[in-house]
């Protein structure tokens, strides 16, 4: 009896030191993840993954049955319905592309109002939360919500790390981690690491803008010729006589190949004119 009533109390102390010492991450999936990441490039981490997942589902719905009420083709329905169950991605995809646009142009104004309120004698902290009140409009949000989280806790690091996730903006990033280290190893060399960080920000927001402009054809090429297609289709489906030529096993094959096709044009396009995405630094 003594035996056993040692062996359960060992386990338990072992289970209570596990609980401690070896503590789990949750986990999550891939999918949820991409999305997640998504949501919060394009400013809109307060809308979950599954509200996006549902309102894409109810998109590819009510398109199917709104092509299916007019041609009466189930194939040709079908395939409208995966084309409008992609939309709100790609609408998402947009708007975070222009935030990280929008995002790059305004940094070197909010890096020259850092250096100048350390010029002048204020501490780092209060030089990031002023930026709420004078920093360009499009960051003023971000540094105010900063400005409370340093307000109530007092710890720069984690309100560092909580802007960082508001922002999920790479430049940003290297602006966290930047004020970070100078802040870590001494105020020193701060005034002149942000007017160097403000100088390199702004070559690097001209020379991409540079290259957009003259990626622009291409992507709006590309966009133009996979929806040509797509859209003769569904001029084709008032007539109803000829757009149930694709209810037949030869016309399924037709509208997979065209699908296909159009997928891996439009992929092959933009991968090929497409300009090398800036990764976020320990996001």
């Amino acid at each position: 009896m003594g035996a056993l009533i040692g062996l359960g109390v060992g386990l338990g102390l072992l289970l209570v030191w596990s609980a401690f010492a070896l503590p789990r991450q949750p986990r999550r999936s891939t999918h949820t993840s991409a999305v997640s990441r998504l949501l919060a490039t394009a400013g809109m981490s307060g809308v979950s993954s599954a509200s996006l997942v549902a309102l894409c589902l109810g998109l590819a719905v009510v398109a199917a049955v709104a092509i299916q009420a007019v041609s009466r083709t189930l194939p040709v329905a079908l395939a409208f319905g995966v084309g409008a169950a992609y939309f709100p991605i790609a609408v998402i995809r947009g708007r975070a592309r222009r935030r990280q646009r929008e995002f790059a142009e305004v940094w070197p104004e909010a890096v020259d109002n850092l250096a100048s309120a350390v010029r002048a004698g204020m501490s780092l902290p209060d030089a990031l939360s002023a930026l709420g009140v004078r920093g360009p409009e499009p960051l003023r949000e971000a540094f105010d919500r900063f400005a409370i989280d340093y307000q109530v806790s007092g710890r720069f690091g984690e309100s560092l790390d909580r802007l960082k996730e508001r922002l999920a903006d790479p430049v940003g990033d290297r602006v966290v981690e930047g004020l970070r280290i100078a802040r870590e190893v001494g105020g020193g060399q701060l005034g002149r690491l942000l007017r160097n960080l403000s100088g390199y920000l702004r070559d690097e927001a001209r020379t991409r803008s540079e290259m957009e402009a003259r990626q622009a054809w291409t992507i709006n090429g590309a966009r133009l010729a996979t929806a040509s297609p797509w859209l003769i289709l569904l001029i084709m489906s008032l007539q109803g006589e000829v757009i149930r030529r694709y209810a037949s096993p030869g016309g399924v094959v037709v509208l997979i190949i065209g699908a296909s096709c159009c997928v891996l044009a439009y992929w092959l396009m933009m991968r090929l004119g497409r300009l090398p995405d800036e990764k976020r630094i320990l996001a």
